[in-house]
């Protein structure tokens, strides 16, 4: 097994765990052990992927019904079309 020498903690740092230590029935080095343990495990618990926007606004609203879904994606579907339509037409009153 292998060991970790962890530098220059703080005197108050270094008597929290050892009070906690000493609490908890353990010594200052399984106390160290098992709140890295912990806060890998809470650290891995945030790991979940970025969402974006759209997938906070889906949590929030209830999900689409199958006609709702086709009717977005229709409506979708008419705005790339006007986009497309729209690309390098120069602007009206721009002067």
């Amino acid at each position: 097994m292998g060991d970790l020498l962890i530098r220059d903690i703080s005197d108050a740092m270094k008597r929290d765990i050892a009070l906690r230590a000493e609490k908890n029935g353990n010594s200052l080095s399984d106390e160290a052990k098992n709140l890295l343990q912990k806060a890998m495990v809470d650290i891995s618990d945030n790991d979940a992927p970025a969402r974006s926007a759209l997938d906070g606004f889906r949590e929030i609203f209830s999900p689409l019904t199958e006609d709702e879904q086709e009717e977005f994606a229709g409506i979708m579907d008419e705005i790339e079309a006007e986009r497309k339509r729209d690309f390098g037409r120069p602007l009206e009153g721009f002067d």
